[in-house]
Protein backbone atom coordinates (compact mmCIF):
# COMPACT_ATOMS: atom_id res chain seq x y z
CA UNK A 1 0.00 0.00 0.00
CA UNK A 2 2.84 1.91 0.04
CA UNK A 3 2.87 5.33 -2.03
CA UNK A 4 6.22 6.42 -2.14
CA UNK A 5 9.59 4.82 -1.67
CA UNK A 6 12.95 5.94 -0.55
CA UNK A 7 16.05 4.04 -0.18
CA UNK A 8 18.33 5.65 2.44
CA UNK A 9 21.38 5.22 4.12
CA UNK A 10 22.34 6.44 7.54
CA UNK A 11 26.04 6.82 8.74
CA UNK A 12 26.77 5.07 12.81
CA UNK A 13 26.83 7.62 15.16
CA UNK A 14 25.25 10.67 13.00
CA UNK A 15 22.06 12.05 13.68
CA UNK A 16 19.38 12.95 11.21
CA UNK A 17 15.61 14.84 10.42
CA UNK A 18 13.61 13.68 7.90
CA UNK A 19 10.65 15.47 6.98
CA UNK A 20 8.25 14.17 4.59
CA UNK A 21 7.28 16.82 2.49
CA UNK A 22 4.85 17.45 -1.21
CA UNK A 23 2.00 16.32 -2.60
CA UNK A 24 1.15 12.94 -4.18
CA UNK A 25 -0.11 14.25 -7.17
CA UNK A 26 1.00 17.94 -8.46
CA UNK A 27 -1.64 18.61 -11.25
CA UNK A 28 -3.93 18.68 -8.31
CA UNK A 29 -2.16 21.51 -6.56
CA UNK A 30 -1.07 25.15 -7.32
CA UNK A 31 2.34 25.20 -8.49
CA UNK A 32 5.25 26.34 -6.75
CA UNK A 33 6.03 29.93 -7.11
CA UNK A 34 9.69 29.53 -7.89
CA UNK A 35 8.85 26.11 -10.24
CA UNK A 36 10.13 24.35 -7.53
CA UNK A 37 9.66 20.00 -7.49
CA UNK A 38 6.77 19.85 -5.30
CA UNK A 39 5.79 15.89 -5.62
CA UNK A 40 6.16 14.12 -2.71
CA UNK A 41 9.50 13.52 -1.22
CA UNK A 42 11.46 13.31 1.96
CA UNK A 43 14.28 16.19 3.00
CA UNK A 44 16.64 15.44 4.87
CA UNK A 45 19.67 16.92 7.17
CA UNK A 46 22.31 15.13 9.38
CA UNK A 47 24.10 16.66 12.15
CA UNK A 48 21.34 17.20 13.84
CA UNK A 49 21.65 18.80 17.10
CA UNK A 50 19.27 17.04 20.29
CA UNK A 51 20.14 19.94 22.39
CA UNK A 52 21.69 23.11 22.22
CA UNK A 53 25.38 24.12 23.23
CA UNK A 54 24.00 26.94 25.72
CA UNK A 55 22.00 26.87 28.90
CA UNK A 56 20.64 30.27 27.85
CA UNK A 57 20.23 30.02 23.57
CA UNK A 58 18.37 28.05 21.66
CA UNK A 59 19.37 26.04 18.57
CA UNK A 60 17.16 25.93 15.60
CA UNK A 61 17.08 25.14 11.71
CA UNK A 62 14.06 26.31 9.51
CA UNK A 63 12.30 24.44 6.94
CA UNK A 64 10.41 25.89 4.47
CA UNK A 65 7.67 23.15 3.50
CA UNK A 66 5.01 25.13 2.37
CA UNK A 67 4.46 23.84 -1.42
CA UNK A 68 2.99 27.33 -2.68
CA UNK A 69 4.80 30.03 -1.22
CA UNK A 70 7.36 32.12 -2.91
CA UNK A 71 10.73 32.38 -1.27
CA UNK A 72 10.84 34.40 1.93
CA UNK A 73 12.41 35.69 4.79
CA UNK A 74 11.80 34.98 8.15
CA UNK A 75 12.54 38.15 10.49
CA UNK A 76 12.41 38.26 14.36
CA UNK A 77 10.36 41.74 14.58
CA UNK A 78 13.05 44.37 15.91
CA UNK A 79 15.95 41.70 16.34
CA UNK A 80 17.13 40.70 13.06
CA UNK A 81 16.39 38.34 10.06
CA UNK A 82 17.25 34.98 11.02
CA UNK A 83 16.19 33.22 7.17
CA UNK A 84 17.30 35.17 4.04
CA UNK A 85 15.83 34.22 1.19
CA UNK A 86 14.62 30.62 1.81
CA UNK A 87 12.90 29.16 -1.21
CA UNK A 88 10.74 25.93 -0.89
CA UNK A 89 12.93 22.54 0.17
CA UNK A 90 15.65 24.79 1.19
CA UNK A 91 16.80 24.14 4.76
CA UNK A 92 19.04 26.17 6.76
CA UNK A 93 22.02 25.58 9.25
CA UNK A 94 21.54 26.31 12.73
CA UNK A 95 20.66 29.48 14.12
CA UNK A 96 21.50 30.41 18.03
CA UNK A 97 18.90 32.72 19.84
CA UNK A 98 18.33 33.94 22.96
CA UNK A 99 15.69 31.67 24.95
CA UNK A 100 13.35 34.50 24.30
CA UNK A 101 9.83 35.28 23.17
CA UNK A 102 9.76 36.68 19.29
CA UNK A 103 7.25 37.91 17.14
CA UNK A 104 8.55 36.26 13.56
CA UNK A 105 7.41 38.02 10.47
CA UNK A 106 7.09 36.04 6.84
CA UNK A 107 7.88 38.26 4.22
CA UNK A 108 8.60 37.43 0.45
CA UNK A 109 12.53 37.67 -0.08
CA UNK A 110 12.84 40.71 -2.19
CA UNK A 111 10.05 42.72 -0.19
CA UNK A 112 10.65 43.09 3.96
CA UNK A 113 8.07 45.51 3.70
CA UNK A 114 4.89 43.07 2.80
CA UNK A 115 4.15 40.46 5.71
CA UNK A 116 2.58 37.73 4.74
CA UNK A 117 2.04 36.28 7.98
CA UNK A 118 3.26 36.85 11.19
CA UNK A 119 3.48 34.02 14.60
CA UNK A 120 4.37 34.47 17.82
CA UNK A 121 7.35 32.28 19.00
CA UNK A 122 8.03 31.81 22.74
CA UNK A 123 10.74 29.95 23.57
CA UNK A 124 11.92 31.45 26.94
CA UNK A 125 10.92 27.86 28.15
CA UNK A 126 13.13 26.15 25.99
CA UNK A 127 17.01 27.39 26.85
CA UNK A 128 19.11 24.56 26.48
CA UNK A 129 17.48 23.20 23.99
CA UNK A 130 17.03 22.26 19.74
CA UNK A 131 14.30 22.10 17.51
CA UNK A 132 13.63 21.61 13.77
CA UNK A 133 11.23 24.86 12.59
CA UNK A 134 9.37 24.01 9.95
CA UNK A 135 6.45 26.02 7.62
CA UNK A 136 3.49 23.87 6.94
CA UNK A 137 0.29 24.01 5.04
CA UNK A 138 -0.76 25.61 2.18
CA UNK A 139 -0.87 29.96 1.49
CA UNK A 140 -4.18 29.13 -0.22
CA UNK A 141 -5.90 26.32 1.08
CA UNK A 142 -8.92 26.79 -1.77
CA UNK A 143 -6.29 26.48 -4.53
CA UNK A 144 -4.76 23.70 -2.93
CA UNK A 145 -7.90 21.31 -2.25
CA UNK A 146 -8.72 22.91 0.91
CA UNK A 147 -5.42 21.27 2.71
CA UNK A 148 -4.15 22.62 5.65
CA UNK A 149 -3.63 26.57 6.14
CA UNK A 150 -0.50 27.91 6.34
CA UNK A 151 1.37 27.53 9.66
CA UNK A 152 4.50 28.01 11.30
CA UNK A 153 5.60 24.70 13.87
CA UNK A 154 8.41 23.15 15.92
CA UNK A 155 9.62 19.85 16.48
CA UNK A 156 11.16 19.42 19.68
CA UNK A 157 13.56 16.57 19.92
CA UNK A 158 10.88 14.33 22.52
CA UNK A 159 9.16 14.35 19.40
CA UNK A 160 6.27 16.99 20.39
CA UNK A 161 5.49 19.36 17.97
CA UNK A 162 4.69 23.01 19.09
CA UNK A 163 2.32 25.13 16.59
CA UNK A 164 3.33 29.14 16.61
CA UNK A 165 -0.01 30.92 17.38
CA UNK A 166 -0.67 33.47 14.25
CA UNK A 167 -1.15 36.54 15.28
CA UNK A 168 -3.72 38.81 13.70
CA UNK A 169 -2.37 41.36 10.92
CA UNK A 170 -1.39 44.58 11.91
CA UNK A 171 1.46 47.99 11.69
CA UNK A 172 3.34 50.12 14.25
CA UNK A 173 2.37 53.65 13.81
CA UNK A 174 3.43 57.13 15.72
CA UNK A 175 1.09 59.90 15.60
CA UNK A 176 2.35 63.50 16.02
CA UNK A 177 0.12 66.77 16.65
CA UNK A 178 1.78 69.77 14.26
CA UNK A 179 -0.93 71.50 13.72
CA UNK A 180 -0.50 75.18 14.81
CA UNK A 181 -3.95 76.34 14.48
CA UNK A 182 -5.20 77.24 18.20
CA UNK A 183 -8.79 75.65 17.29
CA UNK A 184 -6.51 72.42 17.26
CA UNK A 185 -4.00 72.80 20.02
CA UNK A 186 -6.08 69.92 21.98
CA UNK A 187 -7.31 67.19 19.61
CA UNK A 188 -9.40 63.84 20.59
CA UNK A 189 -8.60 61.27 18.08
CA UNK A 190 -11.00 58.33 17.35
CA UNK A 191 -10.14 55.06 15.65
CA UNK A 192 -13.17 53.58 13.64
CA UNK A 193 -15.33 55.57 16.48
CA UNK A 194 -13.19 54.55 19.35
CA UNK A 195 -11.11 57.30 21.16
CA UNK A 196 -7.94 56.20 21.02
CA UNK A 197 -6.47 59.32 22.03
CA UNK A 198 -7.82 62.31 24.71
CA UNK A 199 -6.38 65.37 24.75
CA UNK A 200 -3.71 65.28 22.31
CA UNK A 201 -1.50 68.17 22.76
CA UNK A 202 -0.08 70.25 19.85
CA UNK A 203 3.60 69.54 19.94
CA UNK A 204 2.93 66.66 20.98
CA UNK A 205 3.16 62.42 20.04
CA UNK A 206 3.03 59.00 20.39
CA UNK A 207 5.27 56.32 21.01
CA UNK A 208 4.85 53.55 18.05
CA UNK A 209 1.98 51.54 18.78
CA UNK A 210 0.31 48.57 17.36
CA UNK A 211 -2.34 49.20 15.01
CA UNK A 212 -4.63 47.16 13.19
CA UNK A 213 -3.49 46.17 9.47
CA UNK A 214 -5.15 45.41 5.89
CA UNK A 215 -8.27 46.85 6.59
CA UNK A 216 -9.91 50.21 6.46
CA UNK A 217 -9.26 52.36 9.54
CA UNK A 218 -11.46 55.51 9.93
CA UNK A 219 -9.76 58.15 11.63
CA UNK A 220 -11.56 60.66 13.39
CA UNK A 221 -9.98 64.30 14.82
CA UNK A 222 -12.28 66.09 17.26
CA UNK A 223 -11.95 69.35 18.96
CA UNK A 224 -10.02 68.43 22.77
CA UNK A 225 -12.98 67.70 25.64
CA UNK A 226 -15.18 65.73 22.64
CA UNK A 227 -18.14 63.39 24.42
CA UNK A 228 -18.64 61.45 20.58
CA UNK A 229 -17.35 60.54 17.23
CA UNK A 230 -20.19 63.12 16.06
CA UNK A 231 -18.13 66.03 17.83
CA UNK A 232 -15.39 65.10 14.62
CA UNK A 233 -14.09 67.95 12.50
CA UNK A 234 -11.72 65.79 10.01
CA UNK A 235 -12.29 62.17 9.15
CA UNK A 236 -9.45 60.11 7.08
CA UNK A 237 -9.53 56.98 5.78
CA UNK A 238 -6.95 54.76 5.65
CA UNK A 239 -5.07 51.34 5.51
CA UNK A 240 -2.02 50.10 6.71
CA UNK A 241 -0.11 47.47 5.39
CA UNK A 242 0.79 44.55 7.46
CA UNK A 243 4.01 44.67 9.01
CA UNK A 244 4.44 48.16 8.13
CA UNK A 245 5.63 50.78 10.49
CA UNK A 246 4.54 54.23 9.63
CA UNK A 247 4.33 58.05 10.87
CA UNK A 248 1.55 60.58 10.67
CA UNK A 249 1.75 63.77 11.01
CA UNK A 250 -1.39 65.99 11.79
CA UNK A 251 -0.80 69.56 10.22
CA UNK A 252 -2.04 72.28 8.55
CA UNK A 253 -5.36 74.71 9.73
CA UNK A 254 -9.21 73.79 10.19
CA UNK A 255 -10.02 77.06 7.95
CA UNK A 256 -7.15 77.73 5.67
CA UNK A 257 -9.45 81.48 5.01
CA UNK A 258 -8.22 82.52 8.52
CA UNK A 259 -4.85 82.35 8.04
CA UNK A 260 -1.48 83.73 6.09
CA UNK A 261 -1.14 81.45 2.76
CA UNK A 262 1.40 79.38 1.90
CA UNK A 263 3.78 81.44 0.27
CA UNK A 264 4.62 79.09 -2.44
CA UNK A 265 0.55 78.13 -2.67
CA UNK A 266 0.32 74.48 -0.80
CA UNK A 267 -2.79 73.57 0.65
CA UNK A 268 -2.78 74.39 4.59
CA UNK A 269 -6.01 72.72 4.94
CA UNK A 270 -6.21 70.25 7.79
CA UNK A 271 -4.43 66.99 6.99
CA UNK A 272 -2.41 64.15 7.70
CA UNK A 273 1.34 63.62 6.25
CA UNK A 274 2.19 60.02 6.59
CA UNK A 275 5.57 57.79 6.27
CA UNK A 276 5.84 54.42 5.58
CA UNK A 277 8.86 52.72 5.89
CA UNK A 278 9.66 54.55 9.28
CA UNK A 279 12.16 53.12 12.00
CA UNK A 280 11.83 52.39 15.05
CA UNK A 281 15.75 52.69 15.45
CA UNK A 282 18.77 52.63 14.00
CA UNK A 283 21.06 49.49 13.32
CA UNK A 284 23.88 51.73 14.31
CA UNK A 285 24.47 51.79 17.97
CA UNK A 286 26.70 55.06 17.22
CA UNK A 287 24.02 56.70 14.78
CA UNK A 288 20.57 57.98 15.14
CA UNK A 289 18.32 57.69 11.43
CA UNK A 290 16.01 60.75 11.15
CA UNK A 291 14.26 62.63 8.57
CA UNK A 292 12.60 66.19 8.19
CA UNK A 293 9.32 67.36 7.85
CA UNK A 294 8.10 71.57 6.75
CA UNK A 295 5.39 71.35 8.71
CA UNK A 296 4.91 75.37 8.63
CA UNK A 297 2.24 76.91 7.03
CA UNK A 298 3.25 80.07 6.16
CA UNK A 299 6.88 79.38 5.74
CA UNK A 300 8.25 79.46 2.00
CA UNK A 301 10.55 76.89 -0.05
CA UNK A 302 13.79 76.27 2.55
CA UNK A 303 16.91 74.94 2.59
CA UNK A 304 18.31 73.15 5.11
CA UNK A 305 22.37 72.67 6.05
CA UNK A 306 24.05 70.51 9.04
CA UNK A 307 26.46 68.28 9.72
CA UNK A 308 25.59 65.42 7.25
CA UNK A 309 22.64 67.21 6.38
CA UNK A 310 21.80 69.10 3.09
CA UNK A 311 18.35 69.15 2.04
CA UNK A 312 17.75 71.28 -0.87
CA UNK A 313 14.11 73.28 -1.94
CA UNK A 314 11.97 71.72 0.68
CA UNK A 315 8.54 72.95 0.60
CA UNK A 316 5.74 73.16 2.81
CA UNK A 317 3.88 69.24 3.15
CA UNK A 318 7.71 67.60 1.90
CA UNK A 319 8.99 64.92 4.03
CA UNK A 320 13.08 63.94 3.50
CA UNK A 321 14.43 60.43 3.12
CA UNK A 322 16.08 59.19 6.36
CA UNK A 323 19.41 60.46 7.19
CA UNK A 324 21.69 58.41 9.87
CA UNK A 325 23.64 60.93 11.60
CA UNK A 326 26.36 60.53 14.30
CA UNK A 327 25.14 60.89 17.62
CA UNK A 328 27.50 63.75 18.61
CA UNK A 329 26.65 67.49 18.75
CA UNK A 330 25.49 69.05 15.57
CA UNK A 331 23.35 72.09 13.86
CA UNK A 332 20.77 73.39 11.59
CA UNK A 333 20.94 75.91 9.72
CA UNK A 334 18.34 77.06 7.58
CA UNK A 335 17.73 79.44 4.75
CA UNK A 336 16.01 80.37 1.93
CA UNK A 337 17.46 79.30 -1.94
CA UNK A 338 19.24 81.66 -4.49
CA UNK A 339 18.93 83.77 -5.58
CA UNK A 340 16.70 85.56 -2.70
CA UNK A 341 19.11 83.87 0.24
CA UNK A 342 18.81 84.96 3.72
CA UNK A 343 18.95 83.01 6.60
CA UNK A 344 16.23 81.95 8.05
CA UNK A 345 17.42 80.78 11.68
CA UNK A 346 20.23 78.41 13.70
CA UNK A 347 19.17 75.61 16.20
CA UNK A 348 21.31 73.41 18.12
CA UNK A 349 20.79 69.94 17.74
CA UNK A 350 23.08 67.94 20.59
CA UNK A 351 22.18 64.29 19.19
CA UNK A 352 24.62 62.91 21.91
CA UNK A 353 23.12 59.80 23.76
CA UNK A 354 20.60 58.77 21.30
CA UNK A 355 22.79 56.63 19.49
CA UNK A 356 20.82 53.39 17.89
CA UNK A 357 17.63 55.65 17.74
CA UNK A 358 14.92 56.88 15.44
CA UNK A 359 13.62 60.62 15.55
CA UNK A 360 11.51 62.81 13.09
CA UNK A 361 12.85 66.33 12.62
CA UNK A 362 9.81 68.84 12.14
CA UNK A 363 9.14 72.61 11.26
CA UNK A 364 6.25 73.41 13.36
CA UNK A 365 4.49 77.09 13.89
CA UNK A 366 3.93 80.31 12.44
CA UNK A 367 6.73 82.48 11.06
CA UNK A 368 4.90 85.54 11.63
CA UNK A 369 2.26 84.75 14.54
CA UNK A 370 0.36 88.21 13.92
CA UNK A 371 -1.16 87.23 11.26
CA UNK A 372 -2.36 83.54 11.50
CA UNK A 373 -4.48 83.90 15.33
CA UNK A 374 -1.61 84.68 16.87
CA UNK A 375 -0.43 81.12 17.13
CA UNK A 376 2.70 79.32 18.18
CA UNK A 377 5.62 81.04 16.71
CA UNK A 378 8.03 79.07 14.52
CA UNK A 379 10.37 76.70 15.83
CA UNK A 380 12.30 73.55 15.14
CA UNK A 381 11.28 70.00 17.29
CA UNK A 382 12.10 66.63 17.76
CA UNK A 383 9.88 63.55 18.06
CA UNK A 384 11.50 59.97 19.64
CA UNK A 385 10.33 57.03 19.29
CA UNK A 386 9.47 56.42 22.65
CA UNK A 387 6.85 59.29 22.45
CA UNK A 388 9.11 62.34 23.38
CA UNK A 389 8.93 65.63 21.81
CA UNK A 390 12.52 68.08 22.05
CA UNK A 391 12.03 71.98 21.47
CA UNK A 392 15.63 72.28 19.81
CA UNK A 393 17.31 75.38 20.90
CA UNK A 394 17.88 78.79 18.32
CA UNK A 395 20.91 80.32 17.97
CA UNK A 396 21.86 83.75 18.12
CA UNK A 397 24.70 86.63 17.53
CA UNK A 398 28.46 85.69 17.05
CA UNK A 399 28.29 81.73 17.84
CA UNK A 400 24.94 82.15 15.32
CA UNK A 401 27.75 83.66 12.83
CA UNK A 402 30.42 81.04 13.24
CA UNK A 403 28.09 77.87 13.16
CA UNK A 404 26.47 79.37 9.80
CA UNK A 405 30.14 79.33 8.43
CA UNK A 406 30.91 76.00 9.72
CA UNK A 407 28.28 74.20 8.29
CA UNK A 408 27.84 76.15 5.25
CA UNK A 409 31.73 75.73 4.71
CA UNK A 410 31.03 71.48 5.32
CA UNK A 411 27.98 71.87 2.85
CA UNK A 412 30.50 73.34 0.07
CA UNK A 413 28.08 76.07 -0.21
CA UNK A 414 28.95 79.84 -0.95
CA UNK A 415 27.77 82.30 1.58
CA UNK A 416 27.64 85.65 0.36
CA UNK A 417 29.32 87.56 3.16
CA UNK A 418 27.78 90.92 3.98
CA UNK A 419 30.14 93.65 5.14
CA UNK A 420 28.45 96.36 5.66
CA UNK A 421 24.84 97.87 6.67
CA UNK A 422 22.76 98.88 3.58
CA UNK A 423 19.04 100.16 2.79
CA UNK A 424 18.48 100.30 -0.82
CA UNK A 425 15.99 101.96 -2.77
CA UNK A 426 12.64 100.51 -2.82
CA UNK A 427 11.57 99.44 -6.32
CA UNK A 428 9.11 100.00 -8.26
CA UNK A 429 9.35 103.33 -6.95
CA UNK A 430 6.57 104.99 -7.84
CA UNK A 431 4.73 101.77 -7.45
CA UNK A 432 0.88 100.76 -7.00
CA UNK A 433 -0.31 98.91 -4.73
CA UNK A 434 2.98 97.07 -3.17
CA UNK A 435 7.35 97.40 -3.64
CA UNK A 436 10.09 95.49 -2.62
CA UNK A 437 12.43 96.67 0.13
CA UNK A 438 15.96 95.31 0.27
CA UNK A 439 18.19 95.70 3.20
CA UNK A 440 21.25 93.86 4.60
CA UNK A 441 23.19 93.83 7.92
CA UNK A 442 26.70 92.46 8.47
CA UNK A 443 26.04 90.58 11.93
CA UNK A 444 23.26 89.75 14.49
CA UNK A 445 21.40 92.64 14.94
CA UNK A 446 17.35 93.51 16.37
CA UNK A 447 16.50 94.92 13.35
CA UNK A 448 13.40 97.36 12.44
CA UNK A 449 12.06 98.46 9.22
CA UNK A 450 8.95 100.85 9.38
CA UNK A 451 7.47 103.01 6.73
CA UNK A 452 6.16 106.57 8.51
CA UNK A 453 4.32 109.58 6.04
CA UNK A 454 5.85 112.64 6.08
CA UNK A 455 4.67 114.27 9.30
CA UNK A 456 6.70 111.32 11.26
CA UNK A 457 3.39 109.20 11.26
CA UNK A 458 4.02 105.41 11.76
CA UNK A 459 1.91 103.63 8.93
CA UNK A 460 3.76 100.19 9.17
CA UNK A 461 5.46 97.93 10.59
CA UNK A 462 7.82 95.76 8.09
CA UNK A 463 10.27 93.83 10.38
CA UNK A 464 11.02 94.09 14.41
CA UNK A 465 12.81 90.97 15.44
CA UNK A 466 16.56 89.62 15.81
CA UNK A 467 17.74 88.95 12.07
CA UNK A 468 21.18 86.50 11.61
CA UNK A 469 23.56 88.66 9.40
CA UNK A 470 22.85 88.33 5.71
CA UNK A 471 20.48 90.23 2.77
CA UNK A 472 17.19 90.82 3.19
CA UNK A 473 14.11 91.79 1.33
CA UNK A 474 10.25 92.42 2.55
CA UNK A 475 7.03 93.62 0.23
CA UNK A 476 5.47 96.33 1.15
CA UNK A 477 2.00 96.80 -0.01
CA UNK A 478 -0.10 100.13 0.29
CA UNK A 479 -2.88 99.69 -1.26
CA UNK A 480 -5.39 100.92 1.90
CA UNK A 481 -2.87 103.79 1.52
CA UNK A 482 -3.84 107.52 -0.07
CA UNK A 483 -0.86 108.54 -2.77
CA UNK A 484 1.62 110.55 -1.55
CA UNK A 485 5.24 110.37 -0.51
CA UNK A 486 6.42 107.99 2.43
CA UNK A 487 9.64 107.08 4.09
CA UNK A 488 10.91 103.80 5.41
CA UNK A 489 13.43 103.70 8.25
CA UNK A 490 15.89 101.04 8.73
CA UNK A 491 17.45 100.42 12.43
CA UNK A 492 19.86 97.92 13.42
CA UNK A 493 22.05 98.67 16.18
CA UNK A 494 23.64 101.48 15.71
CA UNK A 495 22.74 101.64 12.17
CA UNK A 496 19.88 103.73 10.76
CA UNK A 497 18.96 105.14 7.68
CA UNK A 498 15.97 106.43 6.14
CA UNK A 499 15.11 106.78 2.44
CA UNK A 500 11.68 108.12 0.32
CA UNK A 501 8.87 106.21 -1.54
CA UNK A 502 6.08 107.19 -3.62
CA UNK A 503 2.78 105.82 -3.75
CA UNK A 504 1.14 106.75 -6.99
CA UNK A 505 -2.48 105.57 -7.25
Amino acid sequence: DTLKNFPVQFEEGETYVAVANGVVDPAGFAPNPDGRNISFTIFAKDGIRESGYSNNKVDFIVLHGSTDAPTVDVIARNVATIVDNAAYGDITNYIRVWANSYILDITPGDDNNTVVASFEADLSGLGGGAAVVFASGFLDPSGNQNGAPFGLFAALPDGNVVEFPALEPFARLQVIHNAADPLASEVDVYLNGTLALDNFAFRTATPYIDVPAGVDINIGVAPGNSTTVNDTIKNFVVQFASGGTYVALANGVVDPSGFAPNPDGRDISFTLFAKDGAREQSNNSNKIDLFAVHGSTDAPTVNIFGLGIYLKNVAYGDISNYLSLRAWNNWIVITTPWPNFSIVGVWGADLRGLGGNSAVVFASGFLDPSANQNGEAFGLFVALADGNVVELPQIYGDEAQRTINKIMNENGEELTTVSTYGLEQNYPNPFNPSTVIKFSIPQSEFVSLKVYDVLGNEIATLVNEQRAPGAYEVTFDAGNLASGVYVYTLNAGDFVQTRKLMLMK
